[in-house]
């Protein structure tokens, strides 16, 4: 039985109060990225408090389920970063708590925000869509004189530029007027001055009739008019109240209304599914009709007009060949068949020209339905893989605040935002299928969101810079140094004169594997990459010289503790292959580029062999009198120096068993 449990509590209320906090800052983000597309909607146009309201209202609806994602992902990252970096996470899991037990609270949470945002999409969204397109429509024209700025020419108006000096926005009353109108030639000008003026719309919102009050007008006068005299240069008229009807379409039409409601964006899935159907059936329709009038077309081609024709059609129902009966044909009977032929051929293109641009808008609009249905479940979705890669990068990273998490959110987001907005545009562009496109952000980010649950599940560093370091240097072929310093507290000392014994063993192996293993000899390609290399003699003295360092490292003799820093980390197997695993060695010997690197890596890394088993010889000649002069102060144990040679386990357990019984 599911029960729920003070830390499932504890936890909830730690992202709760993130996620709330930045839910807001996203959606503040969002929106003004949002705001810049209609900010010259709202400049200098007076605007009412309540119209602006309504405005970001809708705006921060429609906004809403895209805010979503990106804050499960901020607060999940910062609120794990939060028990992570306050070990609050180490001791949940000391309890044996797992990661993903600590998490199920959250799961739950994040599936409701998520089915929220389904909710938003579906119900609320489409709604909120229809509403602020409205909204623009009749900021658009139920004012037109907001349009007009004050202190600059105006050019939205066609062939038409208007200057108002200032406008009153209570009463509509425009001031200081001046237009300058041209129809077409430099000779047909026009400049009006007026003291003051009002602007109002046509009822079709196709005109707007200005009237002006106390003005001139200046007009050039076109030779015609003038009977080719140049005595009247232009025609001048002062005038105390004159109304002229200016064309004007703000880029809105009343056919928007009922776009509105046929969009995409402003339907339910409910709807969509129902108009997929409708535009699915009607597209059959409309191919099917293109294919028969094609058909009928390619059967009743008629070649020739006149008295020959019934003879000619007679001879290609009997197989003749087209080249056989133009040849037949007289010359003026060839012209009117090229004439008829390229007619023809002209109304085909431009009746094929018109199909094609039909059924590409048939086409996108399905498409644009269908990315609208898809966006709703994987918009939904996404809220779910963005926390299942928060939550374990923060409990990975273990670094609260608005720091790191933000950093690592900020990309995370871009690399969803390039895969969603690079599938959509490539959907749309019917280039991809649209399910493909829709879906490729999901199916990149989600395998990621598996991984870091995975690995934070197994505490791995993931993001640890040290093993990545490690990693670089064991690629490269670096390696750190031995750094070996004197212990603060001594219980017992070494046992000098087995670590004597054991490395004058290691250094007899040493001469013996040198004698029998040419190092300086380049080895057989074959050999390197197709059959097994393991050295297990290294592999021993490896162990047995870690052993008697670890050992000697007790010592309160600072001449050894430096020469023991002089022994070098032996590398056991990159001397005779690249990798561990024989499938890796394979593929890497075919590769041939990537072969004859690391078949270099490992010639540079058997070099490096026989330089430090020189320098472990020559270390130990310096170790070995100092160590015996010790040895006679500090007697040690008889042993059976052959026996745990063989087997360094032994002697590791030896020298730790005299510590407990000395201790």
């Amino acid at each position: 039985m599911l029960r729920i449990k003070k830390l499932d509590i504890f936890i909830v209320k730690q992202f709760g109060l993130l996620f709330v906090g930045t839910f807001f800052i996203c959606q503040f983000v969002l929106m003004m990225q949002f705001l810049w597309r209609y900010v010259d909607e709202l400049i200098g146009k007076g605007l009412t408090i309540d119209v602006l309201a309504k405005f970001f209202w809708y705006m921060g609806l429609m906004l809403m389920p895209q805010a979503f994602p990106l804050a499960i992902l901020l607060s999940s990252l910062i609120a794990f970063g939060n028990l992570g970096e306050s070990s609050e996470l180490t001791a949940i899991k000391a309890a044996g708590i797992s990661l993903m037990q600590a998490m199920r609270s959250l799961i739950f949470v994040v599936c409701c925000i998520a089915c929220m945002s389904y909710f938003f999409q579906d119900v609320v969204g489409p709604e909120a869509n229809r509403s602020f397109g409205r909204l623009l429509l009749a900021m658009k024209q139920t004012s037109p004189e907001l349009e007009i700025p004050e202190g600059i020419f105006y050019d939205g108006l066609p062939e038409t530029n208007l200057y108002v000096q200032k406008k009153d926005m209570e009463t509509g009353h425009l001031y200081g007027i001046m237009i300058y109108r041209r129809t077409g030639s430099y000779e047909d000008q026009a400049i009006i001055l007026a003291d003051s003026g009002m602007l109002q719309s046509t009822e079709e919102k196709k005109h707007l009739l200005l009237t002006l009050w106390n003005g001139e007008w200046f007009e050039n006068m076109r030779t015609q008019d003038i009977g080719g005299s140049a005595e009247i240069p232009y025609r001048r008229e002062t005038f105390a109240n004159k109304q002229i009807l200016l064309d004007y379409d703000g880029g809105f039409s009343m056919d928007d209304v009922s776009d509105m409601s046929h969009n995409a964006k402003s339907k339910s899935s409910k709807r969509i599914l129902h108009d997929l159907d409708s535009i699915r059936h009607r597209c059959d329709s409309i191919g099917l009709q293109f294919y028969q009038n094609a058909y009928d077309y390619v059967l009743k081609i008629p070649v020739a007009k006149g008295e020959d024709s019934l003879r000619i059609e007679q001879q290609l129902s009997e197989g003749l060949n087209y080249d056989s009966v133009y040849a037949a044909l007289n010359g003026e009977k060839r012209l009117q068949v090229m004439k008829e032929a390229v007619a023809q051929a002209q109304t085909a293109t431009n009746d094929l020209v018109m199909k094609e641009d039909y059924s590409f808008y048939e086409n996108r609009e399905y498409r644009s339905h269908q990315m609208e249905l898809l966006s709703k479940i994987t918009l939904s979705l996404s809220c779910i893989v963005f926390f299942f890669i928060g939550a374990p990068l923060g409990a990975i990273i273990r670094k609260g605040g608005l720091g790191v998490p933000v950093i690592i959110s900020v990309l995370v987001f871009i690399i969803y935002y390039i895969f969603e907005n690079s599938g959509m545009r490539m959907a749309r562009a019917d280039e991809w299928s649209v399910w493909f496109g829709k879906w490729i952000s999901t199916m990149v980010l989600a395998p990621l969101a598996v991984f870091f649950t995975y690995k934070a599940n197994k505490d791995s560093t993931v993001f640890s810079m040290d093993a990545y370091k490690l990693l670089l240097m064991r690629i490269l072929g670096l390696r750190q140094k031995r750094s070996v310093m004197a212990k603060e507290v001594i219980i017992s000392d070494p046992k000098y004169l087995l670590d004597v014994k054991m490395l004058d063993c290691i250094s007899r192996e040493i001469e013996a594997y040198s004698d029998h293993h040419k190092l300086l000899r380049w080895p057989s390609p074959i050999d390197v990459f197709f059959r097994p290399g393991d050295d297990h003699e290294i592999e021993h003295i490896n162990e047995v010289l870690e052993v008697v360092v670890d050992d000697l490292g007790y010592t309160k003799d600072p001449v050894i503790l430096e020469e023991l820093n002089h022994y070098p980390i032996l590398a056991t197997h990159a001397h005779t292959r690249p990798f561990e695993r024989k499938w890796l060695n394979i593929l890497t010997g075919l590769i041939l580029p990537l072969g004859i690197f690391f078949y270099f890596r490992m010639l540079r890394f058997r070099f490096r062999l026989y330089r430090d088993l020189r320098d472990i010889v020559q270390t130990s000649e310096k170790i070995v009198p100092r160590a015996l002069k010790l040895a006679e102060q500090n007697p040690d144990d008889v042993v059976a120096v052959e026996d745990l040679f063989a087997d360094p386990s032994k002697l590791s357990k030896y020298l730790k068993n005299s510590q407990e019984e000395y201790e």
